[in-house]
């Protein structure tokens, strides 16, 4: 019984999350209330839709670095068109931002399957590229909250059932994930191509276009984070989000996502990305410094990654056994 729940990487998260607000709670009564914690999980849900995106290409051993610049770029596109055509709809707005965050994501898909380019090569050199068409399309000008529609910006604060849509929005993707990744046939190939991509050929799995679309899903989801964050903080400029990519990808690895690729749970990329929303949220209420708080997130990165890695290699000296015990 221990031993399984200490190869649980998602029970040992729930753990580990309940004894961090212990200790914040002990410092701060007040952070455990329902109100604040539904705050919590509010402001870390863009964090939660763009980790399950990140989570697909890192099964199928890649990366994804250009998916902040990705949101970025397509919350700009959103923010101009409600600014220069103001009676366009919001929904299509969000649509718009969808379409081009997967067409984005689809640029690093085509480039990592048809060029065989290594996939951090491709996304870091499009980072770059998206950066670049942000600033070219607005000339480096903001666009503020008053230059904004009371609609567009009202769409993520409203509230269902005394929640923020932006909550049911990201409980909506993970359903969605859930779905993909455990009753479809693109989701286990995702698993597939990412454990043995040589082992996929010969199952007939083109590896690809396996890796393809898991690049247009990363990239929509970017686009739907794109106009949540524009409209939630009501502002656009070029730097936005700048450096969230390592925010997601380090929600991956301490939520259990291998690397390696070929392992990992959409609710261990949650419980990853909750476990690092909270350190962010609390780590400011109890007075500690910004400096330390970087300190503080590297070194539970750093952990995360010692972890997997001793995990996958116990796997591998129990194959290793097993070989030698039918040998």
């Amino acid at each position: 019984m221990l031993n399984m729940f200490l190869r649980s990487r998602e029970l040992l998260l729930l753990v580990a999350i309940a004894a961090l607000l212990v200790v914040v709670t002990w410092r701060f009564p007040g952070f455990i209330t329902l109100a604040n914690l539904a705050n919590v999980y509010n402001d870390t849900s863009i964090l939660i839709i763009l980790a399950l995106g990140q989570m697909v290409v890192i099964l199928t051993r890649c990366i994804d670095l250009s998916m902040a610049a990705n949101l970025a770029l397509c919350g700009m596109v959103a923010a101009m068109l409600n600014f220069y055509v103001p009676g366009l709809p919001v929904l299509l707005l969000v649509l718009i931002a969808v379409v081009l965050g997967t067409a984005l994501g689809a640029i690093n898909g085509l480039l990592v399957w048809k060029l065989d380019i290594p996939p951090i090569v491709v996304t870091l050199g499009t980072m770059t590229i998206f950066r670049g068409t942000i600033f070219l399309l607005s000339g480096g000008a903001w666009i503020n909250a008053h230059q904004m529609s009371d609609l567009f910006k009202s769409l993520p604060r409203g509230t269902i059932a005394g929640m923020p849509v932006l909550s049911w929005l990201s409980l909506a993707v993970i359903a969605a994930m859930l779905l993909v990744m455990r009753r479809t046939p693109t989701g286990r190939a995702f698993y597939a191509v990412g454990g043995n991509p040589h082992a996929a050929v010969y199952t007939g799995l083109d590896v690809g276009y396996t890796r393809f679309k898991a690049y247009c899903l990363s990239g929509g989801f970017a686009g739907l984070a794109g106009y949540l964050w524009v409209s939630r903080y009501a502002v656009a400029y070029v730097d936005i989000a700048a450096g969230f990519e390592l925010d997601v990808v380090a929600a991956c690895v301490i939520g259990g996502i291998s690397i390696a690729g070929g392992v990992g749970t959409v609710p261990g990329a949650v419980l990853g990305a909750l476990f690092l929303g909270i350190i962010k949220n609390a780590l400011p209420v109890v007075n500690i410094s910004p400096f330390a708080q970087m300190a503080i997130s590297g070194t539970v990165i750093i952990i995360a990654v010692a972890v997997n890695a001793r995990a996958e290699r116990r796997k591998g000296r129990v194959i290793l056994k097993r070989a030698e015990h039918v040998a």
